[in-house]
């Protein structure tokens, strides 16, 4: 996978971690936003008691949706959040079994990426030393980037969609997750019932780097802000005749509002074969990052390398002919990195 070696700024190093780390249990999405909220302005080495409190937090907070957050089964720790959240136990209870329970591999395994450990370390661990562990220069520095504020959206659309998969059980039922263009929301069905799952925004970003999916400026998660990405179907909505499930994951990325709308943009154009290959090499990051949306751009596009290569091919294709669009590319606002 070279999706942080062909980029290797701390951002898409964090990114790794969270959009490609093994997912056996929700602790690692919930040590990130404990994380975001240190105080960075004291002391690099944060104690396990100061962690402890925004990390159950938020673990308590899922678990009130979502009671699957660890694929073995059972927990001790999270039978202890439950116990908290249906008010049978104190904060100080809570966060002394957090101490004792709740870090216990999390810790370990943050930094580990497909089998080994990234490059950029974010803290190091001195549990044994000093009952915490110590943030690196990378985590401040990542902190004071631009692309920072948009992280805590990515890791919390990571966490719903896999929340929604292990609810599911993607083993025995593939998880079909579809578009709803009026809400900007990626929802799936358990039988009849719609289940929303979390922004659609939110869920592409990170695979996108942070950036516009033409132009590659740099784009916001942050409602209200000038740079709000826009949802945008790569092969036009107006080929929806021609192109079977247009709304499909597969066909939709993030723009800035520039390329979407502006006078110069792709408004009802078609984007151009180097975009189309763009366009490959960002769903094969969904298909690495595994579950929910491996299954999901599989199950779309097809189980090998070329036959999703021949379909995106082929769609292009019909949606050229058919609609017969005038082609379409932008002026580059920023490097490359996929």
């Amino acid at each position: 996978m070279d999706f942080y070696q062909a980029d290797p700024t701390l951002e898409n190093y964090w990114r790794g971690v969270i959009l490609f780390g093994r997912n056996v249990a929700s602790y690692k999405f919930a040590l990130a936003h404990a994380l975001y909220e240190v105080d960075k302005s004291g002391s690099d080495l944060v104690t396990l008691e100061e962690l402890a409190v925004p990390f159950s937090r938020h673990l308590c907070q899922h678990l009130l949706h979502a009671p699957k957050q660890i694929t073995s089964r059972g927990s001790q720790f999270l039978d202890t959040c439950v116990q908290f959240n249906n008010g049978e136990l104190t904060q100080d209870t809570l966060t002394e079994t957090t101490v004792r329970l709740g870090f216990n591999n999390v810790i370990d395994a943050f930094h580990n990426v497909n089998a080994g450990e990234i490059e950029k370390r974010f803290f190091l661990d001195e549990r044994k030393t000093h009952k915490g562990i110590r943030l690196t220069d990378n985590f401040y520095q990542l902190s004071v980037r631009q692309q920072y504020q948009n992280l805590a959206f990515e890791t919390n659309a990571r966490w719903n969609l896999v929340e929604q998969a292990w609810a599911m059980g993607v083993s025995r039922n593939l998880v079909a997750i579809e578009f709803d263009e009026q809400e900007k929301l990626l929802f799936s069905h358990v039988n009849t019932r719609r289940v929303n799952i979390t922004s659609c925004r939110d869920s592409l970003n990170g695979y996108q780097k942070g950036r516009c999916f033409y132009c590659f400026k740099p784009i916001s998660l942050v409602p209200g802000d000038t740079e709000l990405a826009d949802v945008d179907h790569f092969i036009p909505w107006k080929a929806r005749d021609e192109v079977a499930n247009i709304n499909g994951v597969w066909n939709l990325v993030l723009s800035c509002q520039c390329c979407n709308r502006g006078k110069a943009g792709k408004s009802s154009h078609l984007p151009s074969r180097k975009l189309l290959q763009r366009l490959h090499i960002r769903n094969e990051y969904f298909i690495q990052s595994k579950l929910p949306l491996h299954e999901t751009i599989v199950n779309q596009t097809g189980t090998q390398p070329a036959q999703r290569i021949d379909f995106l091919e082929s769609n292009w294709a019909r949606a050229k002919n058919n609609i017969l669009f005038h082609i379409w590319e932008p002026k580059a606002e920023g490097e490359a990195t996929f």
